[in-house]
């Protein structure tokens, strides 16, 4: 990367370049995650007159929408570049923001729920390529599990914030929460505009292959994002994308079903407000371990420890004691943020600059299909068996992720 130092000035030029661009990132992720609703949008929803089913649809249809809009979105990102996709994905979200408050025929909602997952999808994989990728630009990468762990910590300590002061703003109107979460959105395009260059996915090139690969391809023709993915695809890498999607798909319903499991078990409603913000707290600042994790212990390790971690809160909370379901939850939440780290510098090492944004939207539509699914799964258990044993059975889950693991762990190959 001798070559790139020298263009930027030398290594002072280059570091002070990083930091401008990670100060973009941070305030980004700051106001990016400035959700009100996301705490109190379901009692919003029962609100509007909208039954159990028709909320859980909504949510479904949210992420199923989003997984399937990963293809096309990520494919956009690489051609239109990645700063432009995130900010129509964010423009997007902060309508059917608008339009949810505005409006309250459930078709209606239906719309607005596509429309915000689609929102989702051009987010999703086109922040973390344009990151990574700046860093590659700027020989920086090294520094990368760092950056994004601030990033990760920023964004889910500012959700939780949000979540408690989106509860007090309820009590001037629902207006006030929707048009506040839209504004900050909107805030954050301008951020990210402002502070960070566009990258494209042809202007994009690989740490270790360099101005070599762009003649190469350039004498070949374009390698499609499909090819790409073929070629990367090895059994350890998506035995990992596989894994990993178990892993959130046992994650993120969790957290948000840990608040029927708590008020069933007892707890009050301002608590499980309290709790369930306590706990974005200690997700958004266990990621400031991942560097050191990464160095020590190593992906192929805590991968399977933040399994078995998910397992034992799972179980811990079919107990039926609320203290231990709290406790579980708050000593527990964290390991797989920390994790969820590593892995994304895992899969932004193993596929090229070029179909960066391509390839990072394949892998987080598995994710999105089964954390969609995971919802319907843990839903249905809680309805059937009532919120803690179906808690304790959804264990089976990450049990299962961490079996697949298995041969990965054993041969050692990354």
């Amino acid at each position: 990367m001798t070559g790139t130092t020298e263009a930027l000035g030398g290594p002072t030029a280059v570091d002070d370049a990083v930091r401008s661009v990670t100060r973009s990132f941070y305030a980004y992720a700051v106001l990016t995650n400035s959700l009100f609703q996301r705490g109190v949008f379901v009692i919003f929803l029962y609100q509007r007159g909208f039954s159990a089913a028709q909320v859980a649809l909504l949510q479904t249809l949210l992420y199923l929408v989003s997984g399937l809009a990963e293809l096309p979105t990520g494919v956009i990102a690489d051609r239109i570049g990645r700063r432009a996709a995130i900010v129509i994905g964010q423009m997007l979200t902060a309508g059917c923001l608008l339009g949810q408050v505005a409006f309250s025929t459930y078709w209606v909602f239906l719309a607005l729920f596509i429309g915000q997952g689609v929102g989702m999808a051009c987010v999703s994989g086109s922040d973390t390529a344009l990151l990574y990728d700046l860093l590659v630009r700027r020989g920086a990468t090294a520094g990368y599990v760092k950056i994004k762990s601030r990033f990760t910590m920023l964004g889910t300590v500012t959700s939780g914030a949000a979540i408690v002061l989106g509860g007090q703003l309820q009590q001037i109107s629902w207006g006030v929460v929707y048009v506040g979460s839209a504004a900050c959105l909107v805030l954050a395009v301008v951020v990210l505009m402002s502070g960070v260059p566009e990258i494209h996915g042809a202007d994009a090139v690989d740490e270790q292959e360099g101005a070599e690969q762009e003649e190469a391809e350039g004498k070949h023709g374009e390698v499609t994002a499909w090819r790409t993915m073929l070629r990367v695809a090895t059994p350890a890498l998506v035995t990992l994308v596989v894994v990993s999607g178990l892993m959130h798909a046992t994650l993120t319903p969790y957290i948000i079903f840990t608040q029927k499991t708590l008020s069933d078990q007892g707890a009050g409603t301002a608590w499980v407000s309290v709790i369930i913000s306590a706990g974005f707290v200690v997700g958004g600042l266990a990621p400031l371990l991942s560097d050191r994790a990464d160095r020590h212990i190593g992906y192929r390790i805590i991968v399977p420890v933040s399994l078995l971690t998910l397992a034992a809160a799972l179980a811990l909370s079919g107990l039926g004691l609320v203290r231990v379901t709290i406790a579980a939850f708050l000593v527990l939440v964290g390991i797989p943020e920390i994790t969820a780290v590593i892995v994304d510098n895992v899969f932004n090492e193993a596929v090229p600059s070029r179909h960066r944004a391509s390839l990072l939207s394949m892998i987080a539509f598995v994710e999105s299909a089964l954390i969609g699914i995971g919802y319907l799964v843990l839903g249905a258990l809680m309805d059937g068996m009532g919120s803690s044993a179906g808690m304790a059975t959804y264990a089976a889950v990450p049990l299962l992720a961490c079996l697949l693991w298995l041969p990965v762990l054993f041969r050692g190959a990354r």
